[in-house]
C-alpha cells in the first residue's frame, strides 16, 4: 500500500533532502506552502508524484484539508519559537484533526532532554514542543543526530584552518555526535515509513574527540594541527550571555551567540547521544567526520 506523506518546510536545505529521499520509494508526497509562496511549486511542481498544497498556520481549516488522506506528516521546519513551537503546534493540532496517525517533529538535533535551563535556547524550544507532541493522541518519532557534519568545515568555528589549530572546551577527549545532512535526511524518509518507529532514533554518523579531529586533520594534510584549549564550557556559556545581551537582533535562527550554546551542550557532554540506532535500517556506509574534511580540503 502507498503511503501518503505530508512534508512541511519542503523548500529548505534539509526538506528538500528529506523529499529526495523519499522519492526513492513508493509514496505519495505532498509539501506544504504558504500562500502566496511560488518557491515549492518551483522546485517540485514538475515532479509527477508531488502535490503542492497551500495553507497558512494560522488557517486551522486549511491546514486540516492539507493533512486529510495523509499517513505521516513530517516537517522540517527551520526557524525559532513562532516556527519550532506555534507553526509546528498548529501542524501538529491539523495533524491530528485530520486523522492522521503519525508526525515527525522538526528536531534533528543533538539530544535536547537533558540540558541545563537556560543553556540553549533552540533546544529548549523543541522540549517544550516535544511535550506537546507527547501529550497529543498521534505517534511521533523524533531524529536525533547530533551537529550537522556539514557545518564543521565552515559554519561552526571549531577548527582554525589557517592557524591549524581545533579548538576545544572544558576536554579535548569529550565525544562529539555528528551526522551530514544527507544521513539525516535517508533516515528519516525511512522512519517516515516505519511504522514500528519508535518516540525517538539516535544516529550519528560519527563520533570523534576534538582530538580525533586534530589528529585527522594532521594525517589528511601532513602538517600537524595542535588543540587549543579555549576555556571551560562554563566560561563559554557566560560568553554566550554576554554576546546575547549585545547582540541587535536576537531573535535570529543562528546567531553567534547560538552556535556557542551549541559547543556548551555538545562539550559538556549534557547532549551526547548515547542509545544509538545507527542499524535500525539495514547496513549503511555513514559519511564521516574525515570524509567531509577531505573534501573541504580538496576543495580548498
Amino acid at each position: 500500500m502507498t503511503t501518503t506523506i505530508l512534508v512541511a518546510g519542503a523548500t529548505g536545505d534539509l526538506g528538500q533532502r528529506i523529499v529526495r529521499e523519499l522519492l526513492q520509494h513508493d509514496v505519495r508526497l505532498r509539501v506544504l506552502t504558504r500562500p502566496g509562496s511560488a518557491s515549492a511549486s518551483a522546485l517540485f511542481g514538475d515532479d509527477d508524484p508531488i502535490e503542492v498544497v497551500s495553507a497558512a498556520y494560522s488557517d486551522h481549516t486549511a491546514l486540516t484539508a492539507a493533512s486529510t488522506g495523509v499517513d505521516v506528516v513530517v516537517s522540517a521546519v527551520s526557524g525559532i519559537r513562532p516556527v519550532i513551537v506555534d507553526a509546528q503546534r498548529a501542524l501538529l493540532k491539523a495533524a491530528v484533526a485530520a486523522g492522521v496517525p503519525r508526525f515527525i517533529p522538526s528536531d534533528y538535533s543533538a539530544d535536547y532532554r537533558s540540558i541545563a535551563p537556560g543553556s540553549n535556547r533552540n533546544f529548549e524550544i523543541r522540549r517544550e514542543f516535544a511535550a506537546e507532541v507527547d501529550a497529543a493522541p498521534i505517534q511521533a518519532t523524533s531524529i536525533l543526530n547530533g551537529m550537522f557534519t556539514d557545518l564543521i568545515a565552515g559554519e561552526a568555528p571549531m577548527i582554525l584552518f589557517d592557524r591549524r589549530r581545533v579548538l576545544f572546551w572544558s576536554s579535548a577527549d569529550q565525544i562529539l555526535d555528528f551526522t551530514t545532512k544527507d544521513d539525516v535526511a535517508r533516515v528519516t524518509a525511512l522512519a517516515a515509513l516505519d511504522d514500528t518507529a519508535p518516540r525517538v532514533i539516535e544516529i550519528a554518523g560519527a563520533q570523534v574527540t576534538a582530538r580525533d579531529i586534530a589528529r585527522t586533520l594532521t594525517d589528511l594534510t601532513g602538517t600537524p594541527f595542535k588543540l587549543q584549549w579555549a576555556g571551560t564550557t562554563g566560561t563559554l556559556s557566560v560568553m554566550s550571555k554576554v554576546v546575547k545581551r549585545l547582540s541587535k537582533n536576537p531573535d535570529e535562527t543562528f546567531p553567534a551567540w547560538q552556535g556557542m550554546q551549541y559547543f556548551v551542550s555538545m562539550f559538556s557532554g549534557h547532549a551526547q547521544l548515547r542509545h544509538l540506532d545507527n542499524d535500525r535500517y539495514g547496513t549503511h556506509t555513514w559519511t564521516t567526520v574525515r570524509d567531509v574534511l577531505e573534501e573541504h580540503l580538496a576543495g580548498a
